[in-house]
């Protein structure tokens, strides 16, 4: 099992590094955001570039952050039904739900969005707005945000069956195992 943890935690803190990064794009898109609006209504003056910039942060911050959320236990999820289980009762409804929806979903749609980001990648498609940016980069979060996902799905799996073999328990507010 030890090994299996070891695999967790560097799960974990692959995906607490891309939540800093996210963090860090929060204020930057913000930065931007305000940046370009002050110099269009001060100066008259638009780049598409930069409007495309704030896309490109919140497509990163949107399929990066799901990994990074889902790592802190701060997703969504209607607990009327999960409040009424045992503490045990918990971690198998997370560890089936996780094995048999979260990753499997996931890695399909990583599979599918594969060819939409290699068409682009392959005619080095750019934007059609003047002055925009090149598309393939981050058609390639798509794939890679999923990937992400599923990678926290599998340590989330590992650290509920150590868990229920009592190796660990888990910390509530972060999911962080301790033992």
């Amino acid at each position: 099992m030890r090994p299996l943890l070891a695999v967790s935690n560097a799960i974990d803190a692959l995906n607490e590094k891309i939540g800093y990064v996210c963090n860090l794009l929060v204020l930057l898109a913000c930065l931007v955001s305000a940046a370009n609006a002050m110099i269009r209504y001060a100066f008259s003056y638009s780049s598409n570039g930069w409007l495309e910039l704030q896309w490109y942060m919140f497509a990163i911050l949107v399929m990066f952050g799901s990994s990074y959320t889902f790592k802190r236990n701060e997703h969504v999820r209607v607990e009327i039904f999960y409040l009424t289980l045992s503490e045990r009762g918990q971690l198998w409804l997370d560890m089936v739900g996780t094995l048999f929806f979260l990753i499997p979903s996931c890695l399909l749609l990583a599979y599918l969005s594969w060819p939409f980001f290699m068409q682009a990648y392959d005619v080095g498609e750019m934007s059609g707005n003047a002055g925009g940016l090149i598309r393939w980069p981050i058609k390639f979060v798509i794939p890679a945000g999923f990937v992400m996902l599923a990678l926290q799905g599998v340590s989330e799996v590992i650290k509920r069956i150590a868990a229920l073999q009592g190796y660990v328990t888990i910390d509530a507010k972060y999911e962080r195992p301790t033992q």
